[in-house]
């Protein structure tokens, strides 16, 4: 079988900002020190956790340049491109290659609601743009459209469209994919809450939230499921579970961000129309992460 070069634990990293609202390079060199030590396979800034829609194309070349010089080669970097215009994506995606980018994750395009030939056409344009290795992502709660199984397979067949990052919650498209899907496309789960599942089913990892928070529980639970070992993973995929849902009890990242504020990990600063949570909602999360030993 191929070998598959995105596999196991992606972190959907966020954007640190300063209480001036401007990237916070060095709280985002910490955390990609941080992962990096905790185990972590992928590393995927300027996605929806990383409130990407908020930034400018100057702070993106910041971030994903920053990522990319930090890590260094010693694990994969995919950078989110994707936005509802297919000729900003050409241009985002070009751009995120010439910064050294190793993959680049695509979420389909949202609000436009295209076909299914149109999902087809916008993504084989942008693949034939960059020589840059590509991730599809479907996440249909947000875009207002499915990638379905048969679009999927179809794109699998361009050359540098090498895996999915599936968020359906459809585990009859899903299967679909993983059966029919070539040996070297690799499937990821967009959920945490569905990775072990994804996993046991033949995926081939997760681009996580909760992997922000927990990196080393998070890979862990992610690696031993590819070995096989399904008893293990399942005790800490039901350990990791309730972080899992608290992260998203508010818009996603807000909770997430909330809790590595609390760990002493970034300025608990968002950009509009992210706001802060309310308080009930934040003094439940809190305790889970109090629970699972976060914070104190």
């Amino acid at each position: 079988m191929p070998e598959k070069r995105f596999r196991g634990t992606g972190v959907a990293l966020i954007t640190p900002f300063t209480r001036e609202e401007e990237l916070d390079t060095k709280a985002l060199a910490s955390l990609v020190e941080w992962h990096l030590e905790s185990g972590t396979d992928l590393i995927v800034p300027a996605g929806t956790t990383g409130e990407a829609a908020t930034l400018t194309r100057s702070e993106f070349a910041d971030l994903v340049g920053t990522v990319v010089q930090i890590v260094d080669g010693q694990v994969p970097v995919i950078a989110g491109t994707g936005t509802n215009k297919t000729q900003d994506v050409i241009e985002m995606s070009q751009y995120a290659e010439s910064l050294g980018a190793d993959g680049l994750l695509v979420v389909s395009p949202y609000y436009n609601k295209p076909t299914q030939q149109g999902l087809y056409e916008h993504y084989k344009v942008v693949a034939e743009s960059v020589e840059t290795p590509i991730i599809l992502y479907n996440v249909p709660g947000r875009t207002g459209s499915n990638i379905n199984a048969e679009t999927t397979l179809r794109l699998a067949e361009i050359p540098n469209i090498v895996g999915i990052k599936e968020a359906s919650g459809d585990f009859s498209q899903i299967m679909h994919i993983i059966k029919e899907c070539p040996d070297d496309f690799t499937v990821l789960s967009g959920d945490d809450s569905a990775a072990f599942i994804i996993v046991a089913l033949g995926g081939d990892g997760v681009i996580s939230v909760a992997a922000n928070e927990m990196p080393a529980e998070f890979s862990r639970m992610i690696r031993i499921a590819l070995e096989g070992d399904f008893d293990t993973a399942r005790d800490l995929n039901y350990k990791l579970l309730p972080l899992m849902e608290a992260n998203f009890i508010e818009t996603n990242p807000q909770p997430v961000k909330a809790v590595l504020a609390a760990m002493g990990k970034i300025e608990e600063v968002y950009r509009l129309p992210l706001v802060p949570m309310v308080d009930e909602n934040r003094a439940h999360l809190l305790e889970i992460a109090r629970t699972m030993g976060l914070i104190e």
